[in-house]
């Protein structure tokens, strides 16, 4: 990256997940990365392969719908896009130069190491930033919020308002089709 003299770059980082729903535990890692760079891409990826509950325009929205308050609070430079490629594409497609990953238990950083050598296989340029869960996020993953209100459980601790309502429709419109 050529800069001119006197200028400071821009440090652009990248933060990607499914967000089948995100949770307040993605939003604190959002939170958290945004302070550390003059931007933060949410990429909210594609992948069929995990049979996400919400489309991605919904997957979207909710993240979109939890970031006002973010930069609120951060003054971050925050965009959500979509992305249907290999990480690191997405990656070097936006400028970024950093990858965030939210570590939440031991088993999080077994994956998340593998993932990180191959990333930096395929651009050693990119470096893997590990944020550890926050104590009050530790316990949270969408598959469980998905399955608790799955079962009616309250979901509202672990999304937003928003989220909740989207998921619960999808929940339900899935219940509906399989009557």
């Amino acid at each position: 990256m050529n800069t001119p003299v006197g200028s400071v770059p821009k440090r652009v980082g990248f933060y990607a997940g499914t967000f089948d729903p995100v949770t307040v535990g993605h939003l604190d890692v959002i939170e958290r990365a945004s302070r550390l760079v003059d931007r933060l891409v949410i990429g909210v990826a594609h992948n069929p392969g995990k049979n996400p509950l919400m489309p991605l325009d919904e997957r979207i929205a909710c993240v979109e719908e939890a970031l006002p308050a973010i930069r609120h609070n951060t003054g971050g430079d925050i965009v959500v896009v979509p992305f249907n490629s290999l990480l690191v594409k997405a990656v070097r497609e936006h400028g970024a130069t950093l990858i965030f990953r939210g570590l939440r238990v031991l088993s999080d950083f077994d994956y998340e190491i593998q993932m990180s050598g191959v990333n930096r296989k395929l651009d050693a340029g990119i470096e893997s930033v590990f944020l550890m869960a926050s104590e009050h996020t530790q316990f949270i993953s969408s598959r469980l919020v998905k399955e608790i209100a799955s079962y009616g459980g309250d979901i509202s601790e672990f999304v937003t308002p928003g989220t909740q309502a989207r998921l619960l429709a999808r929940l339900a419109d899935r219940k509906n089709v399989s009557v």
